[in-house]
């Protein structure tokens, strides 16, 4: 679909059920119908180095794809996939008659205000809601699939593309950012070299599964079970990885939210739940794995600040690109202790 059909389906178009209030949100890959008890998710029509949603058929297939992966985490949430028809100019979700145009990924409406991140925010998550999470992420790393067979993922270039960003960066926060990015990326490159045979025995051990691939806050309802959803489905290599690798971006996104306690009491019950971190290797792997995630998460912030449309998006974006480059360069100097 393309925005102005989907801008007249949220306006006009016709959905199952009861269907108002709705309300739109777009990311850089899906648009997001908020609309009476459901909620429709409709891919756009993009293709990226790291993601094919081009077609009509891959759409569909992604969209089921995006179900089944889900499911392995949440209940009641995900619900199933529902054609897109276009009649006498008039879009339709569901049914059978009209022109089929697209597909929509159907889930039920879950409370917002029970999203792991307000929560967070509001000062509303307690210990045991920590002690809950881990014991799911645990139990279904240990239950999902081990991959065995599959190129070993090429940090160095992942965590060296933050150059990109060094001089946009440098402008707008000053000196400090630059030399944080040029001590990080020296810190990277020497541990991964150093370490090369520690990547490759995690995953002969059989620590590289099928895991979320997204695992952080703002993905994770606490109703109060909790329910990570929103899970990678339109890349595999960005969801296979190894399970400190997927940990460890929940646990930096803790730090970020000033909460390193549960932080630590995560990766404490986790790895009670689950042994992954056995020795002095693993933890330092979990570092690195924390200050690449907090290296990603300033890219996406740095981007996001280049492309605002305004100056408080850009200021906004920024703030947060700074505070990750200071959250980086903290993990970055426990390598370097």
């Amino acid at each position: 679909m393309t925005t102005e059909q989907i801008n007249k389906l949220v306006y006009d178009g016709k959905f199952p059920g009861p269907a108002h209030p709705r309300e739109l949100i777009e990311t850089h890959i899906s648009w997001v119908i908020l609309c009476g008890q459901f909620v429709y998710k409709i891919k756009k029509p993009v293709h990226y180095s790291f993601l094919d949603f081009s077609t009509r058929e891959l759409r569909k297939y992604y969209c089921e794809k995006e179900i089944n992966l889900n499911k392995r985490l949440t209940e009641n949430i995900y619900l199933d996939v529902q054609p897109v028809y276009e009649l006498n100019g008039c879009f339709i979700v569901g049914g059978d008659k009209g022109s089929l145009i697209d597909h929509a990924v159907r889930m039920n409406k879950v409370d917002r205000d029970k999203q792991m991140d307000i929560l967070l925010m509001n000062n509303k998550i307690t210990e045991n809601d920590i002690w809950r999470l881990s014991q799911k992420i645990a139990s279904f790393h240990t239950n999902t699939t081990v991959i065995h067979k599959r190129d070993l993922p090429d940090m160095r270039e992942a965590f060296n593309d933050l150059a990109a960003q060094k001089a946009f960066l440098k402008k707008n926060l000053g000196a400090k950012s630059g030399n944080i990015i040029d001590r990080s990326l020296r810190t990277s490159d020497a541990f991964i070299q150093q370490n090369q045979a520690v990547f490759t025995k995690r995953q002969h051990d059989g620590f590289y599964r099928d895991c979320h691939g997204d695992l952080h806050s703002r993905n994770i309802f606490l109703l109060p079970e909790p329910q990570p959803f929103d899970c990678i489905e339109f890349n595999d290599d960005f969801r296979q990885i190894d399970v400190l690798n997927e940990i460890a971006f929940l646990c930096m996104d803790l730090e970020a939210f000033g909460k390193k306690e549960f932080s630590d009491l995560f990766f404490e019950y986790y790895n009670k739940f689950f042994l992954v971190a056995a020795n002095e290797a693993d933890r330092r792997l979990f570092i690195y794995y924390k200050s690449y995630r907090a290296n990603i998460r300033a890219k996406v912030n740095s981007l996001r600040a280049k492309s605002a449309v305004s100056d408080d998006d850009k200021t906004k974006a920024l703030k947060s690109a700074e505070k990750y480059l200071l959250l980086m360069n903290d993990y970055i100097s426990l390598l370097n202790g």
